[in-house]
């Protein structure tokens, strides 16, 4: 219900009620403007565009802290979405007042230089960011918080084609790593390497995961976290737990390194110290072996690449190397890897080849015969 009323001091006070029954006011010099504003309020209700003017007055953050809890998320999710959230320039800023500027300037922001870093965030970063803080106002548009979502057609750093952005280590690359590892790294390397485990699998493995027989690991666990503090062993990425068919050289070097050590069952399989892994220590020593190695510009989930081309190299299938890689899906395995694939021009050229090689074998058989 809705009306409009005069009040002694001459102005005018609409009002209505909302689905909730809710009241809300407001207050007009002309009766004009204040009937405006009731047709608008009236036809947003029964088009369903219609927000409560109090809800948007929360501020991201305090949105953000609601709705995030509600989401059944896995932990690394989690801590990615509020990593995001907590990067964002506008967090204590109204809802109802955040615009396509605000947002706009948070994305220049990650894209600079500033303190704790030489320069911006990669592109790929930015847009993971930008995706989770995009998809919280989107849902506040779904609940009514505010009318429009002000993050949508924001101009968002290019991110590099894989085929150009890609480091692919050789095989003299991982080598030579191997070769100056410490001994107790040695391993984190080679199930990189030649398992294609990701860097928080292969700090998950326990003895357990390793069937020497069958030659098998079991990616059951990963372990997530910056820090020992920070860290806990969880269930891998959706579509992630898999088994990886290994060669009998990497259980050979595992089967070396747990007698030495002389790891239990359900010990970590490479530990640092009395915990496993983690990010920050797995990556320090991984930047102390590239050092060694004279590798600079190697990452450790380059050996991941390197593994997925040396599958690709020796005619795996797709969907082969998606299982091996424990991707979701085929899709994603393409996204990433399908420039390594021959083309149609190249398996043209290949058969052709075969085809002559086979040919002046024959004429070359032939000339010999005939001589003899």
């Amino acid at each position: 219900m809705a009306s409009i009323a005069k009040r002694p001091d001459g102005t005018y006070r609409p009002r209505y009620r909302d689905e909730n029954g809710k009241e809300h006011a407001r207050h007009f010099k002309r009766k004009v403007d204040a009937q405006r504003w009731l047709d608008e309020v009236t036809a947003a209700m029964v088009t369903g565009d219609y927000v409560d003017p109090a809800a948007g007055k929360i501020t991201f953050r305090t949105w953000f802290e609601a709705w995030s809890g509600r989401q059944v998320w896995q932990r690394g999710t989690m801590l990615a979405a509020r990593q995001a959230a907590d990067s964002v320039t506008f967090a204590d800023v109204p809802m109802r007042q955040i615009r396509p500027s605000h947002v706009q300037h948070w994305v220049k922001v990650m894209s600079q230089p500033a303190a704790g870093r030489q320069s911006g965030l990669a592109p790929s970063t930015i847009r993971t960011r930008y995706n989770y803080v995009h998809i919280a106002l989107r849902a506040s548009v779904v609940d009514r918080i505010i009318k429009a979502d002000p993050s949508a057609s924001i101009a968002l750093p290019r991110v590099r084609k894989s085929s150009a952005a890609m480091t692919i280590p050789t095989t003299e690359d991982v080598g030579v790593a191997l070769s100056v590892a410490s001994v107790c790294f040695r391993p984190f390397i080679a199930v990189c390497a030649f398992a294609g485990l990701r860097l928080g699998e292969a700090a998950g493995l326990q003895l357990q995961d390793v069937d020497f027989l069958r030659r098998t690991i079991s990616v059951r666990r990963q372990v997530q976290g910056e820090t020992a503090a920070t860290s806990a062993a969880v269930a891998p990425k959706y579509g992630s737990e898999r088994v990886v068919y290994v060669p009998a050289e990497l259980l050979t070097m595992l089967s070396e390194h747990v007698g030495r050590l002389g790891i239990r069952p359900v010990e970590w399989l490479i530990p640092n110290g009395n915990g496993p892994f983690n990010r920050n220590s797995a990556g320090q020593q991984w930047r102390r072996t590239r050092a060694a190695a004279g590798l600079t510009a190697l990452t450790l989930h380059d050996l991941r690449h390197f593994y997925a081309s040396g599958l690709i190299a020796s005619g795996c299938d797709v969907v082969t190397v998606q299982r091996a890689l424990g991707h979701s899906s085929a899709t994603i395995t393409l996204g990433v890897y399908s420039h390594l694939w021959p083309t149609a021009e190249d398996r043209t050229r290949a058969a052709a080849g075969d085809l002559m090689a086979a040919a002046l074998r024959t004429s070359a058989d032939s000339v010999r015969t005939g001589t003899s």
